[in-house]
């Protein structure tokens, strides 16, 4: 049967093959310690009782109908209050869109800035804008970055592709990285976007915009701070479009409500795009996020336990890493600074299995970490570098406290097994 040229060229997700390996070795009974998935067990990491509660309550007060086309005013309100109670930033309900999470407001801003053709500036690893720009028929400038800068990228990188891009996509918190963007970097780069514009408007091009992804801004830990561009350069609202939500911070993945918010004459065109697609969150679930979003106090109380809990489990494995570092063994990680991601490096290409075989590829450093160690993490490759780095996504959404050290006791047994 044949397909559009558009979905015979979608590439599938790395992600959801590494899941098929270990969903094979669990049905032979194998104990797989799977650190893949940017999910939380709700088992561990339930979301708040408050949240439940008012869905539950939305749900028995018959809240089922259509929503609003750009999300329940009363949620938009929430959402608005919330911006300018905790990061300062003062955008009005009519600035605000609400979705049913992050992914449709990503594609939508990938749709509405940019025309066939058009060219999208970002860095790798990253989350999923090669396949936004796929779709959206764009042309893409990819900068890979480095682990001496967290794998962010710098104004340096950025700078001799500003005239020719159209849009930029930024993430800080960074997945899969966990690490963020220090104010000095990301004011440098907001400062060149607006310089970029000032040129612009004298031979009448279209704006640059950025599109900043700051999903996981309130998962920050010890001295980190999160930063935005529109704090840090004002000048920079007229050209950004935030995305944010209650999936990570509230581990309501699945509850599915997300909003963007940026310039009014964007976000009105992004609610139109929305409109013919329906990718509405559920009434019922935005009216308990309106409602939720105001009881301070109860948030404050979750934000502090779910930051307590997967800080315990970043730096665990963090200190895991650099133990297996100080013996010898090629390993590395980058200091935990916001999400529920590690950075984690296996330098093992070249290293020979105790049955003989060669570790040649990361693919296949990957799969000997899955069947001898018994852990699945994810390749920086499926995250847009190159097929050669050796750098890895470590999740610990899914991770209880007891099986670290378990996890650290097979891995260096199927270390300690190379040659």
């Amino acid at each position: 049967m044949q397909t559009s040229k558009l979905a015979k060229g979608l590439k599938g997700s790395e992600i959801i093959k590494i899941a098929g390996e270990v969903n094979a070795l669990k049905a032979q009974g194998e104990i797989i310690y799977n650190q893949t998935i940017g999910d939380f067990d709700a088992s561990i990491f339930p979301i708040p009782q408050e949240l439940k509660s008012e869905i539950v309550s939305a749900y028995n007060n018959n809240q089922t109908n259509y929503p609003a086309a750009n999300g329940m005013e009363v949620l938009r309100e929430s959402v608005s209050s919330y911006l300018s109670q905790n990061l300062g930033l003062d955008y009005s309900k009519n600035e605000i869109l609400i979705s049913g999470g992050a992914r449709p407001l990503i594609y939508a801003i990938y749709q509405t800035i940019l025309d066939l053709e058009d060219t999208v500036l970002y860095p790798v690893p990253s989350w999923n804008n090669d396949a936004y720009t796929y779709l959206a028929r764009n042309n893409a400038v990819i900068i890979e970055t480095k682990p001496e800068n967290k794998f962010m990228p710098s104004v340096d990188d950025i700078k001799p592709h500003i005239q020719n891009v159209n849009l930029i996509a930024l993430c800080s918190p960074l997945n899969p990285t966990g690490t963020t963007f220090d104010k000095q970097t990301l004011t440098e780069i907001s400062q060149l976007v607006v310089d970029e514009n000032k040129r612009r408007a004298e031979v009448n091009m279209k704006p640059l915009y950025v599109l900043y992804d700051q999903i996981y801004w309130q998962l920050t830990y010890g001295s980190t701070v999160h930063y935005n561009p529109v704090d840090l350069v004002p000048e920079m609202r007229e050209y950004t479009i935030f995305v944010d939500g209650i999936s990570k911070a509230f581990a309501a993945t699945g509850v599915r409500v997300g909003w963007a918010f940026g310039p009014s004459h964007l976000i009105n065109k992004m609610k139109a795009m929305l409109s013919h697609i329906g990718a509405w969150a559920p009434k019922a679930e935005q009216m308990a996020t309106a409602s939720y979003l105001n009881q301070t106090e109860a948030v404050s109380t979750y934000l502090d336990h779910i930051k307590s809990e997967l800080d315990f489990r970043l730096n665990r494995f963090y200190d895991g890493f650099k133990k297996l570092k100080s013996e010898g063994f090629p390993v590395n990680a980058i200091e935990p600074e916001a999400a529920l991601y590690l950075t984690v490096q296996f330098d093992l290409i070249g290293k020979t299995t105790s049955t003989g075989k060669t570790l040649s590829t990361i693919q296949e450093v990957t799969s000997y970490l899955l069947t001898d160690a018994k852990l699945a993490i994810v390749p920086f490759y499926a995250f847009g570098t190159s097929k050669d780095s050796n750098w890895f996504r470590l999740s610990v959404g899914t991770s209880k406290k007891e099986e670290i050290s378990t996890v650290f006791e097979l891995l260096k047994q199927a270390l300690t097994d190379l040659s």
